[in-house]
């Protein structure tokens, strides 16, 4: 006779709830603090991209000087509504060109004048060359006040009109660029426009990216005809680099971390010492070749691990402890799924803004604002997770859905110019507006 079962023991405990998107990016930015990077100078033709790691304060005026928007002429608008009244022309006095400085502007006299010249001093409107008519001196006029001819006008302008105040940019003493902000091309336009030829900026951050599986071939070393049962190509290390790079990081590719949990520990504590983040594909999930996530945990600790989002739920953050392994501080390490979809989706979602919080540059919010777009496609089958689907825009600005949604088909992606954020539970049909990110947004 068997041993009696006892139908009085526990239950094991039920599972928590997997982690928000949300909840997920609060936990990282908590987790995540930015690093004292040194401070470098760049010269404006290399920042770009780089996170500026002072405010850039304004020691001049932007414009200098009250100058003209358009190719016009100079004048006082009183003057030009009595003359419009009276039907008759106005002087043309001076010619102020772009670089130069006219004379004082005399009562019942204009100045022609171009984009950018300064405005001479008793003008306080122009008026573009395109509303002006050549006129004629009336009867008795001094002729001689028109150096370079008369004019007429249709209408009185309004005052200030088609002028650019001094200040009107940037103010002297104002600050032009924050301290935390990553440089695009306007900020240093900006910068020059202040005269500055340097700017200081944070050391890129260092980040190590490691892909794991024994399964993974470079292309380019094993033609496609002799790749052996069960290998693939690395995908996802040609789709990430790139990224990381448009970022502003310094990357350094490691090779694949094999499945076998010392090695990985290994290499892992290794690229800790010499890199601030790293960055994993694969290797977190719940299979008995899935090294990262105990590698992790044995040399330094987890922070999150699973997040309600399709694709993508095993993302994973945690952290290197280098005191243990004779350096300081920590490397903070971010494992994404091995599916290549699901890699690139936590990272533009999750990864992304702690690495640039990471680097010092300011995430706020930590994702870019949704459009709202009209669907041109049904979403009949709810799921427990929150969906983002790869879609793009077509000619009539709604959504079209790529038909296979699998997180391993790249194709999808390099497809799509954006993605659906359909929330969980939900059904989508055609005409409804759903959520929607530009992929562009995300780098910007």
């Amino acid at each position: 006779m068997g041993t009696p079962i006892d139908t009085t023991a526990a239950p094991p405990p039920a599972r928590a709830p997997l982690m928000t998107v949300e909840e997920a990016l609060q936990r990282l930015l908590q987790a995540v603090q930015p690093l004292d990077l040194p401070v470098e100078e760049a010269p404006l033709e290399e920042a770009d991209g780089r996170v500026l790691a002072a405010d850039v304060v304004a020691a001049l005026d932007v414009p200098g000087f009250d100058n003209s928007q358009m190719d016009g002429y100079a004048v006082r608008a009183a003057d030009v509504a009595a003359a419009v009244a009276e039907g008759r022309a106005l002087p043309v006095a001076q010619r102020i060109a772009a670089g130069a400085f006219g004379a004082a502007l005399q009562p019942g006299t204009v100045a022609r004048i171009f984009t950018g010249a300064p405005l001479p001093t008793g003008a306080d409107a122009v008026v573009m060359q395109e509303e002006a008519q050549p006129g004629e001196p009336p009867p008795g006029a001094d002729a001689t006040l028109g150096a370079h001819g008369w004019v007429r006008f249709a209408s009185a302008p309004a005052l200030g009109q088609w002028v650019r105040r001094r200040g009107e940019d940037v103010a002297r003493g104002a600050v032009a660029l924050a301290a935390g902000l990553r440089l695009r091309p306007a900020h240093l336009g900006v910068a020059a426009s202040l005269g500055v030829a340097r700017l200081p900026v944070r050391r890129r951050l260092r980040v190590a990216l490691a892909p794991t599986g024994d399964e993974l071939v470079q292309p380019g070393t094993v033609p496609p005809e002799r790749l052996p049962p069960g290998a693939i190509y690395n995908s996802s290390r040609y789709a990430l680099v790139p990224l990381l790079r448009r970022l502003g990081f310094d990357v350094t590719v490691l090779p694949a971390l094999p499945d076998e949990r010392a090695a990985t520990e290994r290499a892992l504590a290794q690229a800790a010492l010499t890199h601030d983040a790293l960055l994993t594909t694969g290797g977190v999930s719940v299979g008995e070749a899935d090294h990262v996530k105990p590698a992790v945990q044995a040399l330094g600790g987890l922070d999150l691990w699973q997040v309600s989002m399709k694709p993508g739920k095993p993302f994973m953050h945690g952290f290197i402890d280098r005191e243990r392994l004779g350096g300081q501080g920590r490397c903070h390490v971010f494992g994404l799924p091995g599916n290549p979809v699901s890699s690139l989706v936590t990272f533009l979602l999750l990864a992304r803004p702690a690495l640039l919080w990471l680097a010092g540059a300011a995430v706020t919010p930590a994702l870019p604002p949704a459009l709202l777009a009209r669907a041109d496609f049904d979403w009949p089958r709810p799921d427990k997770r929150r969906e983002f689907v790869r879609v793009r825009r077509n000619a009539d600005g709604a959504l079209e859905v790529f038909p296979n949604q699998n997180s391993s088909v790249l194709t999808s992606v390099a497809w799509a110019d954006g993605l659906a954020d359909i929330v969980a539970g939900r059904t989508l049909r055609r005409g409804e507006l759903v959520p929607y990110w530009p992929l562009a947004d995300f780098l910007a």
